[in-house]
């Protein structure tokens, strides 16, 4: 058995000490007589002999509060997963181009944002196998989540990603290298990022080429992602009355660059131009190869604090009892 929090069983020895300091200086209830002849030849009763048992068991009771305040547990093990599967880095791009409504969703105009969250959502369900991290970028990256195999856990963080948390900007470089630092320590040979942009790279100090290289030095393969419709997109805006108008916007995407990476790092370069080439290129990943990994998961533990708490209760009652019936003084 162990403590949550040992320390307070350290305060023990100091509640037995002066409890046995104040029961030895207690004077014990008599009466006086004006002769012990009186008294000659009477045997002590049984309560006579017992007149202390309350106090030890108020001191008992006190013992038993503070062992389940110490939090007694014993542990059960590690759960431990073992599982086949990828390990994998979804990057996606969140700087304010991805607000242009060029794609669908439940058949209604939706902003690219908002699309690729919801085909990244059904892609982390389908692989329950997979190890998953994710990573935002505008002007620098933002780590969403570690990889991990809590697919339930990134989802709900998934849903967090939206404009504005980072200053505008498209760094592709830091957002690779961001990346990179998540999977390349990973045991396994499947080590991959899917990158998803619409820009060109215009922030950050690091190149993406360079990023490439780096990535194939530690041989992790990189998918890029194209993501927007050809020619110009609606863009919405504001008016001067507050309304929501739209614009045909261009959104250039540095497509060389792209293949360069995907190239460079032995992936593929893919181009989505609606919701449902996006969702394709997402189920091509299926067809990589599998990794086995095996993850630990939280210690489980049996809690032990609430039959200490109960029987300190029973016998904090017993003692109130015992105290004011058999044991009952009389000043």
């Amino acid at each position: 058995m162990i403590f949550k929090t040992p320390w307070v069983l350290f305060f023990i020895p100091a509640i037995v000490f002066g409890f046995l300091l104040y029961t030895w200086r207690a004077k014990v209830p008599s009466f006086r007589f004006s002769s012990g002849a009186l008294v000659e030849g009477l045997k002590q009763s049984w309560r006579v002999r017992l007149i202390r048992s309350p106090l030890f068991l108020r001191l008992l009771t006190i013992l038993l509060f503070m062992i389940a305040l110490a939090g007694p547990r014993s542990p059960l093990g590690e759960t431990q997963h073992h599982s086949e599967g990828i390990n994998i880095v979804l990057v996606m791009d969140v700087s304010t181009s991805m607000a242009a409504e060029d794609f669908t969703l439940n058949n209604k105009r939706a902003n690219r944002l908002d699309v690729v969250k919801q085909v990244i959502a059904d892609f982390i369900q389908k692989r329950p196998g997979d190890r998953i991290g994710l990573v935002a970028f505008a002007a620098r990256p933002y780590t969403v989540s570690p990889l991990t195999s809590d697919h339930e856990w990134i989802g709900k963080n998934l849903q967090r990603v939206k404009f504005g948390l980072m200053e505008d900007g498209t760094a592709i470089g830091s957002a690779i290298a961001s990346a990179v630092n998540r999977v390349r320590d990973v045991e396994g040979k499947s080590k991959v990022v899917v990158l998803l942009t619409d820009g060109i790279n215009n922030a950050g100090k690091i190149d993406p080429i360079a990023a490439a290289k780096a990535a194939e030095a530690k041989g992790v393969r990189i998918y890029t992602i194209g993501t927007g419709s050809r020619g110009p997109v609606p863009y919405p805006t504001m008016d001067l009355f507050g309304r929501t108008v739209y614009q045909n916007v261009q959104i250039d995407i540095d497509e060389d660059m792209l293949k360069e990476i995907a190239r460079l790092t032995n992936g593929a370069y893919f181009r989505a131009t609606d919701t449902m080439s996006l969702k394709n290129i997402y189920d091509q990943i299926d067809q990589m190869e599998k990794v086995k990994f095996e993850e630990t998961g939280f210690r489980q533990y049996e809690e032990h604090f609430d039959k200490f708490l109960l029987l300190a209760l029973i016998l904090l009652i017993f003692e109130s009892i015992l105290s004011r019936t058999v044991f009952l003084r009389i000043p």
